[in-house]
């Protein structure tokens, strides 16, 4: 569609512009003497109006030769040869204007004046047309720059929901995997235990198995997935593993990426409470601060223990997904203190009605 014809706004402000186009035209037929002040403007302004309908026409020249993939000669070419038929058409329609105004008293006589004004048209209308072609082409620039940012905007929102996809993903295979070692582990000692195991595994993946879709959960579903996944590891641990939590009631309505937590609480348990032979406790601490939802997760440790070889997944997952969703407005710290281990998110509540 041409983008001054499909808004009325656009075609007002275009029309303005001719004014002070009709105004040079006018000053320029007195001075160089083809005829007087008033015939001027009373040819000028409704010639003017006329011509800026002609140069509508140019857009689609434009179009069709787009300056990054047509030879200079071309649109040397499409465009003179459309500033001369539009100049053409604009002298006809001053003739016409002429004979008709002549008819007045007061402009009697300009019909035979207005030979010497035929350069000075010709000139300016040629010269109006190549104005309206530069016009049409920084309007192109212009759509084209909107269009390639519109792309990138499409193709980094694409590539960061792809990313939160991948590193969501990671989450169930790894704690699969560990939970299957513990399964087998567990199937020479204890049979029962391997077989109540095994049960809670299915029920904790059931329960995970819709979250593929979901780009957020309420907290409160999230910790629910959480008591499922130590429902598991006590199978293990029994005594030795326990959690504290202290949530504000208002933060179990936001919304958290899902299996945010998981990896956290897998994290406390494998590389803390799993090196102490007396076990130890998970404290889990989610506060909301104005617009924003705090959540600490911490364990004790033995810093004496030898460090167990990670694969990357737990808090580096954690860290990239608040990073991809939250960009800069998220927080993420963890680090030991003395015989604890601490690890701190902060980034913006979210409604679940406001979540896509």
């Amino acid at each position: 569609m041409h983008p001054i014809l499909g808004q009325f706004r656009r075609m007002v402000l275009y029309l303005a512009a001719w004014i002070p186009l009709a105004a040079l035209l006018a000053y320029l037929l007195v001075m160089t003497g083809a005829m007087g002040l008033r015939a001027a403007l009373a040819l000028a302004f409704p010639l003017c109006l006329v011509y800026a309908f002609v140069c509508l026409s140019a857009w689609y020249p434009c179009r069709v030769t787009p300056l990054e993939r047509t030879s200079a000669s071309k649109l040397a070419a499409t465009h003179l040869t459309g500033a001369l038929v539009a100049t053409a058409l604009w002298i006809l329609a001053a003739k016409i204007l002429v004979d008709e105004i002549s008819e007045a008293a007061a402009f009697h006589g300009l019909e035979r004046r207005f030979s010497a004004g035929i350069p000075l048209l010709l000139g300016t209308g040629v010269l109006f047309y190549l104005l309206s072609v530069a016009f049409y082409y920084i309007l192109l620039g212009i759509e084209a720059s909107r269009e390639a940012e519109a792309r990138v905007l499409q193709a980094s929102m694409l590539a960061r929901e792809a990313e939160l996809r991948a590193l969501k993903a990671q989450v169930n295979p790894h704690f699969l995997f560990n939970s299957l070692n513990s399964i087998s582990a567990l199937t020479g000692s204890d049979p029962l235990k391997a077989r109540e195991m095994c049960i809670l595994l299915g029920d904790f993946l059931r329960r995970t198995l819709g979250l593929g879709e979901k780009s957020a959960i309420p907290l409160g579903e999230e910790l629910s997935l959480i008591h499922a996944f130590l429902a598991v590891e006590k199978i293990r641990f029994g005594a030795r593993l326990s959690m504290v939590e202290n949530v504000d009631p208002q933060a179990l309505g936001m919304n958290v990426p899902p299996l945010l937590l998981q990896p956290l609480v897998e994290n406390a348990v494998a590389h803390g409470i799993a090196n102490l032979v007396d076990g130890g406790c998970i404290r889990l601490d989610v506060t909301l601060r104005d617009s924003d939802l705090s959540i600490v997760v911490e364990n004790t440790f033995d810093p004496e223990a030898p460090l167990r070889r990670r694969n990357g997944v737990g808090l580096a997952n954690v860290r990239q997904r608040l990073e991809a969703r939250y960009g800069t407005r998220a927080k993420f710290g963890a680090g030991a203190q003395g015989t604890s281990f601490r690890v701190a998110l902060e980034f913006p509540a979210e409604q679940e009605a406001t979540v896509s």
